[in-house]
């Protein structure tokens, strides 16, 4: 990080409002005292840093934070909200197309995240589409990994990639 301003600035400012509260008892909405608060605490600072502070690599890991801390406060509060393993691609694949904005890089990783996300999401929708192939859904649970790996590796061993 450039400077730790804004940084240092929201956790210290957050963790202290936090205290305060507790000590007092004060409760702004259910289960306001856990660790997902925490998460939001600094997830906030992250993303201050990234955009008050021109951190730009603070983008992804405050959307995170930010992101996951907010999950767990509305997954059991909101019967839209998913409770799923894609929530949490979907919340990667955000932070990265939020920090390409600023930064030019990670627009790959962002709809691959999101391509990943929405596969996660609607797998059996999906899989349930696909029955034109006369495939068994048991070979498409294989096949669908196999290709990750795939991808991944090819990702991983291209020399061409930047």
């Amino acid at each position: 990080m450039k400077t730790q301003k804004w940084f240092s600035g929201i956790v210290l400012v957050g963790f202290g409002l936090y205290f305060i509260l507790k000590n007092f008892s004060i409760t702004l909405f259910p289960d306001f005292f856990s660790w997902a608060t925490l998460l939001v605490i600094v997830g906030s600072a992250f993303l201050f840093q990234g955009y008050g502070g021109k951190d730009y690599g603070s983008i992804l890991p405050g959307v995170i934070l930010t992101g996951f801390g907010l999950h767990f406060h509305l997954v059991n509060k909101l019967a839209i909200w998913p409770d799923h393993t894609g929530t949490f691609i979907l919340i990667i694949a955000l932070g990265f197309i939020l920090q390409n904005q600023k930064t030019g890089q990670g627009m790959l990783n962002g709809i691959l995240f999101l391509l990943l996300a929405v596969l996660l999401l609607f797998y059996q929708d999906i899989l349930g589409s696909l029955t034109f192939l006369k495939v068994s859904s048991r070979t498409l649970h294989t096949i669908i990994p196999v290709l990750f790996i795939l991808v991944g590796g090819y990702y991983l061993l291209s020399k061409n990639r930047k």
